[in-house]
């Protein structure tokens, strides 16, 4: 070991025992610390992001293998041919980068993914990674073949993005020792290890980022069958005794998303321990999510308030979404990310360049006569000739180029 490796590692024994004691001091620890507060939280038992309630039992509902980890069968097949050949060559897998919605099961497959290596993993978040040091100290603590799984990746800062690059590439890391002109770059060798990354906004992970990763998996939203399968299977977990007409309810109602399922049968369970006989059937299911005022497609009462705002207020839209999130009293952040996705799954929401317009479905949905479609909104007279006029000058210029 050189002398400028053995300076850095006293430095990194110095960092980790201050975040120990930072921690016996009741301080969280940043770089294990998975963040979940999301930036707009939303309300009520149907929010796919991860509450305090989730985050102690998701650990005991999670499946640790692959076997148990049911719907998203396209990512699951792809994922046991590249964990099957990295074990039969001795190697570590490539880095995987999970994305989509929230609530898929992301962090559960990085897990899985560890589990079938048997190797280590370390969690954490982009936003917790606040300086390169922090990502230098996380990387060298690796053992060989060790996973790290960094949630909400598209959120890392620039200058820690940096850093990570050759440790995907090379597995090094350099380090600056010293300031002014005595400073001097010392590249540090990595064991060799997988990155696994997750975020929910795909398009915000940068290009430089992106093309570094072995390959990229979408995570859909489950269909009714999949979504029965993790019921049951996390049904027989927490004890509770259900049977397949209320598992299907709960599954109806879910949104295509795990972890709503498994918060809507925790609250199912609740009132049949209350109202009934502490078994899970169709009807206790029905009367549970109607006591959440959760209706047959999932949708609660602030997604029918979204809708009836778009309907009642504005006509049915074009409405921005600035001006509907005032009307609601909700983030915009919140309706594009939380409530939004699903409502256009459906098709009762439609994202056009002036704005969201309700669709024929929400009317039918909420029992609203459809507008005939002379009365609906249109584009105003004198936009229309502005715009007819701007296509004509711009015909006319290219006409005499031309010429």
């Amino acid at each position: 070991m050189t002398s400028a490796e053995r300076l850095f590692s006293r430095r990194t024994r110095a960092y980790t025992g201050a975040r120990r004691t930072r921690k016996a001091a009741g301080v969280a620890d940043r770089d294990t610390r998975k963040e979940t507060e999301p930036e707009a939280p939303a309300r009520g038992p149907l929010t796919p992001t991860l509450t305090d309630e989730d985050a102690g039992l998701e650990t005991s509902l999670r499946p640790r293998r692959l076997e148990q980890y049911f719907g998203q069968e396209t990512v699951k097949r792809n994922l046991d041919i590249a964990i099957r050949a990295a074990l039969a060559r001795g190697e570590p897998l490539d880095h995987l980068l999970f994305h989509g919605p929230p609530g898929l099961g992301k962090t559960t497959l990085a897990m899985i993914v560890a589990a079938e290596l048997g190797v280590s993993i370390r969690i954490t978040s982009g936003p917790a990674i606040e300086r390169s040091g922090d990502l230098a100290s996380l990387l060298t603590s690796l053992q060989s073949g060790d996973v790290l799984f960094i949630d909400e990746i598209h959120r890392l800062p620039l200058a820690v993005e940096e850093v990570l690059y050759p440790a995907m590439e090379d597995f090094s890391v350099d380090i600056i020792l010293g300031k002014g002109p005595k400073a001097r770059d010392v590249r540090l060798k990595l064991n060799r290890f997988t990155l696994i990354g997750a975020t929910t906004r795909f398009a915000m992970v940068s290009q430089p980022l992106r093309d570094r990763f072995g390959a990229a998996f979408r995570l859909d939203f489950y269909d009714e069958a999949a979504l029965s399968q993790i019921l049951h299977r996390s049904a027989g977990v927490l004890g509770c005794e259900v049977d397949d007409e209320g598992v299907a309810e709960i599954a109806r109602r879910s949104r295509g998303t795990a972890r709503v399922a498994n918060r809507l049968l925790r609250r199912v369970r609740d009132f049949a321990e209350v109202k009934g006989d502490g078994r899970v059937t169709r009807e206790t299911a029905q009367g549970a999510l109607e006591h959440l005022e959760i209706d047959a497609l999932g949708l609660d009462a602030m997604d029918r308030e979204l809708l009836r705002a778009m309907i009642e207020r504005f006509g049915g839209g074009p409405v921005g979404l600035e001006t509907l999130a005032a009307a609601i009293s909700e983030e915009s952040d919140t309706i594009m990310d939380v409530y939004e996705p699903y409502l256009l799954k459906l098709g009762f929401l439609q994202r056009t360049p002036r704005g969201r317009v309700a669709g024929r479905l929400a009317y039918e949905h909420l029992g609203i006569d459809l507008p005939p479609l002379s009365s609906r909104p249109s584009m105003p007279a004198a936009l229309q000739r502005s715009l007819f006029d701007a296509t004509e000058q711009l015909g006319t210029g290219e006409d005499e180029q031309s010429a």
